[in-house]
């Protein structure tokens, strides 16, 4: 969604990270280890200076602690970010994000899933092309086909569709973003399926790309979806496209609605009292009356709820949808 500030020319400060890799964690203490050991491998011939940044959202295993055993690993600036309590993935992707200090953001899956040795060739790609987001597509992708892929080819061609941003993989969490137009956008609720969409709010789609990566299978812990997940992304999808149409005026969305019941109510009393005055008969039970109050009823409730949005929205401060408990690592901040 985007920030209440988006509308302004963002300020970008100075820095000396080239790169910062967030990788939001719930749960992985066996995946901590090998996926650091990973990036690492997959950054060692970038040439700029980079930091990794580690977002433990509420994990209630050995996550954190297994996490902290690399803070101070030679050839690694890495920034942990302790949240209060599991907020979901969304929120933990926008934690990691606003603790970023990099001109280019990289995000990945803390499940070793992703595989950082993509990193490079996307940035290169990034900048060849002048994209502002470089997002993966995991063609040859390694999960389920009915409970994982199904899904996620019918989500994927309904997103397209609706929000004009065409790309194959809207799930794939290795995307390389320009720092100063992703923090130009707040991802919350189950939102960061949808960032690209967000992206498109803020810059042209013809500076969103995509590009094949690879993807592995699960080797350690357990998956955090489900099936259950196709019916929340469904919902999801209705409230992007809320957003994205009618975000800077939600008064026109409800005021359609209310302004087409009572259009309907209006012809409905006009014929009953033609009925009533012209012909003489009785309406006091036809069902049209009932209607008519109903319809009458429900244009006025949509018509007060579009103006009560219109209010929020002007008012909304972009207030944060997590809460942090402590930061680990050098600058915290």
């Amino acid at each position: 969604m985007l920030n209440a500030a988006a509308t302004q020319t963002p300020i970008e400060a100075p820095s000396e990270i080239e790169l910062s890799v967030v990788i939001p964690v719930y749960n992985e203490e066996d995946n901590i280890a090998p996926m650091i050991d990973r990036v690492l491998f997959g950054l060692k011939d970038f040439t700029g200076a980079w930091e990794l940044i580690l977002v433990d959202d509420g994990s209630t295993d050995g996550t954190l602690a297994n996490a902290r055993k690399a803070l101070g690993r030679e050839g690694l600036t890495l920034k942990i970010v302790e949240l209060q309590r599991n907020f979901g993935q969304a929120s933990a992707l926008q934690a990691g994000i606003d603790a970023s200090r990099g001109r280019l953001i990289a995000t990945l899956d803390g499940d070793l899933q992703n595989d950082p040795v993509d990193i490079p060739m996307m940035i290169d790609m990034l900048e060849a092309r002048d994209l502002d987001l470089l997002s993966g597509w995991r063609k040859s992708r390694q999960d389920g086909l009915v409970l994982r892929k199904i899904p996620s080819w019918c989500a994927n061609y309904l997103i397209g569709r609706i929000t004009g941003v065409k790309i194959h993989d809207y799930g794939c969490s290795l995307k390389i973003y320009r720092s100063k137009i992703v923090k130009q956008v707040r991802i919350i609720g189950g939102m960061h399926r949808f960032i690209p969409a967000w992206v498109a709010s803020v810059a042209p789609h013809s500076r969103i790309g995509e590009v094949v990566v690879n993807h592995h299978a699960r080797q350690f812990g357990q998956s955090k979806y489900g099936i259950s997940r196709t019916f929340r992304v469904i919902l999801d999808l209705l409230a992007v496209l809320f957003f994205m149409r009618f975000r800077a005026r939600p008064g026109h969305f409800f005021g359609s609605i209310g302004l087409a019941f009572g259009g309907l109510s209006f012809l409905i009393f006009a014929y009953l009292a033609f009925v009533k005055f012209a012909l003489g008969e009785d309406i006091g039970t036809r069902p049209l009356l009932l209607i008519a109050v109903m319809l009458f009823m429900g244009s006025v409730q949509a018509i007060t709820t579009g103006i009560l949005a219109e209010f929020m929205a002007r008012s909304n401060t972009g207030a944060q949808h997590y809460a942090v408990r402590e930061i680990f690592g050098a600058d915290k901040a």
